[in-house]
């Protein structure tokens, strides 16, 4: 029996914290954390807020999860109300776009409370001019958001390929979650 080298969790998180504030260090970046629903982004994008703040870079973190609106399902009225969908305006309108500008403006970080099935409370928040934003979420990089991030991780828990995995710019196996690693498919 061989035994495989698995690097520790610290170690993956941090080289890819180290390659992200090589590139976006000074100013506001976005970074996405993308995969198959069910895949462990939200806990890996914690995890790597985790390790940039680590390395003293100020990192905020979101859910597209966060930004939903009930959406009437056509049901009938006795089956109960909508269900919740993404809603892209509003993500942008109160995460996005007020991240983006710096300074002292402040922008939403949730705006649907996911336990009471309702519009959250608005929490705003303010950071320093040079953050980071992680945003967790299944389909992060489809078309319709996908020229928002700076970067993209996708994070997997087997060997899916292709997809909108093709479109990140690292790919991260948590299959073992105390040793991720990052993957790389380049064909030379």
């Amino acid at each position: 029996m061989t035994t495989r080298w698995a690097p520790a969790k610290k170690d993956t998180l941090r080289a890819l914290a180290t390659e992200i504030l090589h590139n976006y260090s000074r100013g506001r970046a976005f970074v996405a954390v993308d995969g198959l629903p069910g895949a462990g982004q939200a806990a890996f994008a914690d995890d790597l807020a985790d390790a940039l703040r680590e390395l003293g870079h100020a990192a905020f973190r979101a859910s597209v999860e966060d930004f939903v609106v009930p959406v009437d399902t056509g049901s009938s009225p006795d089956v109960g109300a909508a269900d919740p969908a993404f809603a892209p305006e509003l993500f942008r309108r109160v995460l996005i776009e007020p991240f983006r500008l710096g300074g002292s403006t402040g922008w939403v970080e949730a705006a649907y409370d996911r336990e009471a099935r309702r519009a959250a409370e608005p929490r705003w928040v303010t950071g320093p001019a040079d953050a980071l934003l992680l945003v967790d979420g299944a389909g992060l990089n489809e078309p319709e958001l996908a020229g928002l991030w700076n970067y993209s991780v996708w994070v997997t828990a087997d060997a899916h390929r292709g997809g909108l995995r093709a479109r990140a710019t690292s790919v991260v196996d948590v299959s073992d979650p105390e040793h991720p690693r990052r993957v790389f498919d380049d064909a030379c």
